[in-house]
């Protein structure tokens, strides 16, 4: 069944007035006779009782017209939704994010996306580094927000706002009160890393920051997140070189002290498939690359 006899049976039965109808739909007469003709044929019923002064729907016009609105309102509905998905308004974007970036740029960005785009389905999905390297290789993921500085060749990136390495003591330490600590005084003390296996890029940074210090660091513990190494440190497991923005954690026992005369930036990208080109991706994307806003 063609869809513009439906609009042709929409248009009469409003009307009931062939001249008046033609004209709504800017077409002859003519056509529109032969168009109702040709759906009550198909239908092997009759929708109007019509002569040359009067058109009037019949019972069988009447309940077909309840349904052909309907059909033309989803077809309506159907082509908005076209559009909306087209220009990146609509539909789904599964974004990844390690726990850390809770506290970083990760909420700003997606609530600013959800501001722009309202229609869009956003999927937080919480993955390690490596997970969400592989899923996006398999474009398992849209995006994500991955605690590395480099990606593998078929993934593209943009860096997120600067980060910088602190160092978090037990309230109880000694040292837990200065106003900034030099590295090389804590030597002797026990580390908690973070695992290497997860996110190889936060252990080697963490590494090159203790051994541009001259400490070779004894470590007891591996973590597989920031929040778990700030929790072992409030814990008393040891001390830790953690990210600036782990403080906004607000985890009781922990203190976050300024490492004196040394700045070291920590990873962070939002990485996507070289691929994946969706209006609503490249929305995203345009929003984290905006990296100096406020946050």
């Amino acid at each position: 069944m063609k869809l513009h006899l439906l609009r042709y049976f929409s248009v009469l039965a409003e009307e009931l007035h062939f001249g008046r109808a033609a004209e709504r739909l800017a077409i002859t007469q003519p056509p529109l006779s032969s168009g109702i003709k040709a759906l009550e044929d198909e239908l092997g019923v009759r929708l109007f009782e019509r002569n040359s002064k009067h058109v009037e729907l019949t019972p069988a016009g009447r309940a077909y017209l309840a349904e052909v609105r309907l059909v033309l309102d989803r077809v309506a509905q159907a082509g908005e939704t076209a559009r909306a998905v087209a220009g990146g308004q609509q539909g789904r974007l599964d974004v990844g994010f390690t726990g850390s970036m809770v506290y970083r740029d990760m909420p700003r960005i997606v609530q600013a996306f959800h501001a722009q785009a309202p229609g869009m389905e956003v999927n937080l999905r919480e993955m390690s580094s490596s997970e969400q390297i592989e899923a996006l290789l398999h474009r398992q993921l849209h995006v994500g927000f991955i605690n590395t500085s480099a990606v593998p060749a078929r993934l593209r990136s943009v860096p997120l706002a600067d980060d910088h390495f602190m160092c978090c003591l037990p309230d109880a330490h000694p040292l837990a009160q200065a106003a900034s600590i030099d590295l090389r005084t804590l030597a002797d003390e026990t580390f908690v890393m973070f695992s290497r296996e997860v996110a190889p890029a936060n252990h080697d940074n963490v590494i090159a920051l203790l051994h541009r210090a001259g400490i070779h660091p004894q470590t007891r513990h591996a973590a597989r997140q920031w929040l778990t190494v700030v929790a072992l440190v409030a814990s008393g497991m040891g001390v830790g070189l953690v990210p600036a923005s782990m403080a906004r954690a607000g985890i009781t026992g922990a203190r976050f002290v300024p490492l004196r005369g040394l700045t070291h930036p920590t990873v962070g990208v939002l990485a996507w498939h070289a691929e994946q080109t969706s209006p609503a991706l490249q929305a995203f994307i345009a929003i984290a690359s905006t990296g100096a806003a406020p946050r």
